[in-house]
């Protein structure tokens, strides 16, 4: 097998390295030293806001439809397709069978487009068994897109069904990847859909978040249950299902903080709320959904290791897929982590972040 390229760019390449965790500072994080007398799960005093999407006139689109999202995609990721296409495309510039040096070139290749190194070694040796049946570009595309296409974890039916009422989603993720933004996105969507919503303003340190998922449940429709800055999270999400379960919700999304002094702190109070979420209802949280953003590239992949490790992550929203040439570190954690990818956002509308589709993603990549 070709790895020459790897063991040469090993100690300069950034790309193919584990990277820690990257967690923004945040002025408002402290947690307050209040906090660390409170037992998980112990309710306080908490709001409730309620507002109708009649109030909102034009917020919540209707849909444009798959094959509108479809051409979206497609649109958005062209950063990504020009990149790894145009590589496809030199590699084969003269020769006309897949060689060893080809080989070499198209795992610097996959690596530079960020599927990392454990997912572009599989994928060159699945290629290099096809290698006498690859006689140009376009076949090396088509085996290309049906092994990625095999790599990518998908949820299936059953997972992807909501069996429980409320259903609890427990949403992760460091400060900045668009976390706050993709709870308000699938309330907007769920109610659009006709279900009652809860979001729980469980990242208490951060005032910012809390006024924009303030802003996200008048929108959408959804009751927001918060309790006053600096509160202890647990109690927030304990509020929050035990509301859900009062008044007949069909979705709780609880938002987390993203930072909290160290990353132990901060697994250590996302398994505090976890365990207040499971004194309100035993079998919750049903999903443990963690946002990445994709232009984070290789570092979306140490975050998912470290949040699943703490946590253990049942489903992954990636984020900002628009805005990167590497959009390969889609397939990259799928295949690392068997984790299945449950959204992609590619813009800013609430219609840009879709469920994903594995064939239409893999179709929009060449």
């Amino acid at each position: 097998m070709a790895f020459g390229w790897f063991k040469k760019k090993q100690d300069s390449h950034q790309d193919i390295k584990d990277p820690e965790i990257s967690l923004p500072d945040e002025s408002d994080s402290a947690c307050p030293a209040a906090n660390a007398s409170k037992a998980a799960g112990e309710p306080g005093e908490c709001e409730a806001k309620v507002s109708g999407e009649e109030n909102f006139p034009g917020v919540l689109p209707e849909p444009t439809g798959s094959e509108g999202f479809f051409k979206r995609l497609k649109n958005r990721l062209s950063r990504t397709r020009k990149s790894f296409t145009q590589g496809l495309d030199s590699l084969f510039a003269g020769k006309s069978g897949v060689t060893p040096e080809m080989l070499e070139d198209l795992e610097e290749l996959l690596i530079t487009s960020d599927l990392g190194v454990e997912t572009a070694t599989e994928l060159i040796s699945r290629i290099s068994r096809k290698a006498t049946g690859i006689r140009d570009a376009e076949a090396l595309k088509l085996a290309l897109k049906e092994e990625i296409r095999s790599l990518i974890v998908t949820l299936s039916e059953k997972q992807a069904q909501m069996k429980t009422r409320p259903h609890v989603v427990m949403v992760l993720g460091v400060n900045g990847v668009g976390k706050t933004t993709t709870i308000g996105k699938l309330a907007a969507r769920a109610s659009r859909e006709g279900r009652k919503v809860i979001i729980a303003a469980a990242d208490t340190f951060r005032a910012a978040a809390v006024e924009q998922l303030a802003i996200w449940a008048e929108r959408s429709g959804a009751d927001l249950v918060r309790h006053k800055a600096g509160a202890d999270p647990a109690a927030v999400a304990y509020d929050a299902v035990e509301a859900a379960r009062a008044r007949g919700a069909d979705i709780v999304l609880i938002d987390t903080a993203g930072r909290i002094h160290t990353k132990a702190n901060l697994m250590e109070e996302l398994k505090k709320i976890k365990r207040s979420i499971a004194k309100a209802m035993p079998d919750a949280p049903h999903e443990a959904l963690l946002v990445l953003d994709a232009t984070t590239g290789q570092n979306a992949l140490s975050q998912a290791r470290l949040f699943n490790e703490s946590i253990g992550v049942t489903g992954i929203a990636m984020t900002k897929l628009d805005g990167t040439a590497k959009g390969g570190i889609v397939v990259g954690i799928c295949h690392s982590l068997k984790i299945p990818l449950r959204y992609i956002g590619i813009g800013e509308q609430i219609e840009d972040l879709q469920d994903f589709d594995p064939d239409r993603f893999v179709e929009a990549l060449f």
